[in-house]
């Protein structure tokens, strides 16, 4: 049997919500999982599937559908590590996650940029890198049945972008990503695509040096190890039809660059995955959504896909 922990993520927001209607829909469709609901008992409504499990947490402060309260960001915290040390320990095979509110944890005095820098503390991980993985929402022979998006670079201000691309990052980033696409998602010789950081990929230097510097020379470097590697691409036609046909993943630069795209073909249907832990680690690809929390109106499809996967990486990672 599969052990996945699901933490329900920010209290106030839609996270215990999506969790609970999610997590027994897909065990509906798969007999051989066990879903750790990790949350305070009182958010969660009665239920009776006998593979749905509640690991109890603790609230600090009784919770107000939509409205945050910075006492809550320790219990918030702590269904993490609850669900990080489990994988860790090998008590789960893979955790997915609802989406937490980052200004409420660091309101409370923790330094908290998101889950994906916070898992790579946990799991002593010198580089994670992001990836979002997605169904097309539209129908069309021009788009792949799976489009991916990893980032050189994730919750950081633009201006400090360019200063933060470095070869090794570059050189390290392809490999996590390359390694992890054969290892948790059975992709025998991964194709990845590479953005640049300019409009027109710098042309030729003249609206920028980054891809003349330090891109295109790690992108080299990496062809040279045998790393099925292209680019860099201009951002704006990196998304064609031919290049996602070709492409395993696409990796972007920095976050807006990769992920607009990404969400507009995808919305509701994408997934978050942290490449790079020792852990398989999955989450929806949206926030708390503090304005219908409580109401019955959030759309847990993203968490349906999150849990479907983590269960295929768990497949995938142990064939």
């Amino acid at each position: 049997m599969i052990h996945i922990a699901l933490t329900t993520g920010e209290p106030a927001g839609i996270g215990p919500e999506i969790s609970q209607k999610a997590a027994q829909e897909f065990l509906e469709q798969h007999p051989d999982v066990f879903i750790h609901l990790v949350a305070d008992q009182s958010l969660l409504t009665p239920q009776s599937h006998d593979r749905l499990l509640v690991q109890h947490c603790d609230l600090g402060t009784k919770v107000v559908p939509g409205q945050l309260n910075v006492l809550n960001a320790p219990y918030v915290l702590n269904t993490l590590d609850i669900a990080i040390n489990g994988c860790l320990s090998g008590e789960y095979q893979a955790m997915v996650t609802a989406p937490v509110q980052k200004s409420v944890i660091s309101d409370s005095g923790v330094k908290f940029s998101g889950h994906t820098e916070y898992l790579a503390e946990k799991c002593n991980a010198e580089l994670v890198v992001m990836m979002l993985c997605g169904k097309p929402i539209f129908e069309s022979k021009l788009l792949p049945d799976q489009l991916r998006v990893a980032l050189t670079t994730t919750h950081i201000p633009l201006q400090k972008v360019s200063a933060s691309i470095t070869a090794e990052l570059i050189e390290n980033t392809i490999e996590i990503v390359w390694q992890d696409l054969k290892s948790k998602f059975g992709i025998k010789d991964p194709s990845i695509y590479v953005t640049g950081l300019n409009p027109h990929a710098g042309e030729s230097g003249h609206m920028g040096l980054e891809e003349r510097d330090v891109i295109a020379p790690a992108i080299e470097r990496m062809k040279k190890k045998n790393y099925r590697v292209s680019g860099p691409f201009p951002g704006d036609t990196i998304f064609s039809p031919e290049n996602l046909k070709n492409a395993d993943v696409i990796l972007a630069m920095y976050h807006d660059q990769g992920l607009a795209p990404f969400k507009f073909a995808t919305f509701g249907e994408g997934v978050n995955v942290t490449l790079g832990l020792p852990i398989i680690r999955t989450s929806v690809d949206h926030g708390t959504a503090l304005g219908i929390a409580g109401k019955g109106q959030a759309d847990s499809n993203s968490m349906l896909a999150a849990l479907n996967m983590a269960y295929q990486m768990v497949k995938a990672k142990g064939s």
